[in-house]
């Protein structure tokens, strides 16, 4: 059994046998898209985990793209009608959308086994733990026979619009230069299966020998990566011209590092 965002109110909170749980099925998995409060909040999903492995992606209450203006959402999609209910339940609608997309993406939406989303933010929950991640949707069911807990709560990332999957890395800049400047440090990756566009590892005052670490959740699965593309800018013009370089990239994927 797969739930999509199960409903909150009159729900959350009941016993098992009236609301979704994992007792009603040999695997029960479940997307969790618009956990918060109902009250103030218009949550109209269930926060508690109930299935066998429950799925927060985005941290589970606000979705990316979902705070958009009802007119670009109805701009965007198929019409008024989709676009308008996207607009009143954008958050609770996500999880079909996500879905659908797993079918197409059997590589995509890896969750992370995490205690919480700011844990998993911050990256203490990266990479994927020696059995590997499950991933949301579709094809969580080929994880059933790896479930240790009796609850696991995993958390990722996706995009603001279709097509919605992302891949996470942890990528490590040591600079190189003579002296420090303000700015930002960009990084693309490149691979046999693709490239992505540039990430912002840090901004701000950049030292040379320093190390600076970032957890991008890319566009695409690049694959093996064969190129690592790196600039830095210091967003206006320094008559000392400054330089600085990168001594060494780290790039990790999550599913395997």
């Amino acid at each position: 059994l797969s739930g999509l965002d199960p409903a909150q109110p009159y729900f959350q909170g009941t016993p098992a046998e009236v609301r979704l749980d994992k007792s009603d099925a040999d695997f029960v998995d479940v997307i969790h898209t618009d956990s918060a409060p109902t009250i103030p909040n218009l949550g109209f999903g269930m926060s508690t985990a109930i299935g066998h492995l429950d799925f927060y992606p985005n941290g589970g209450e606000e979705m990316p793209g979902c705070d958009k203006n009802a007119l670009s959402q109805i701009v965007d999609l198929d019409g008024i009608w989709e676009g308008t209910r996207d607009f009143v339940a954008c958050n609770h609608l996500r999880s079909y959308k996500y879905y659908s997309d797993s079918i197409f993406y059997p590589d995509g939406f890896l969750g992370y086994p995490c205690a919480s989303y700011e844990l998993f933010q911050s990256g203490k929950c990266f990479p994927c733990p020696a059995e590997g991640c499950p991933n949301m949707g579709h094809y969580a069911d080929r994880f059933k026979d790896k479930i240790k807990n009796s609850f696991l709560k995993l958390y990722l990332n996706t995009g603001e619009a279709k097509d919605f999957p992302r891949w996470r890395y942890k990528v490590t800049v040591t600079l190189s230069g003579k002296k420090k400047v303000k700015g930002y440090v960009n990084v693309a990756l490149y691979g046999d299966d693709g490239n992505t566009r540039q990430y912002q590892i840090t901004k701000g005052t950049l030292k040379p020998d320093n190390t600076y670490t970032a957890y991008i959740d890319v566009e695409v699965n690049v694959g093996k990566i064969t190129k690592v593309k790196f600039l830095w800018n210091n967003n206006w013009i320094n008559p000392t011209f400054p330089k600085l370089g990168a001594a060494t990239i780290t790039v990790e994927t999550g599913e395997n590092r």
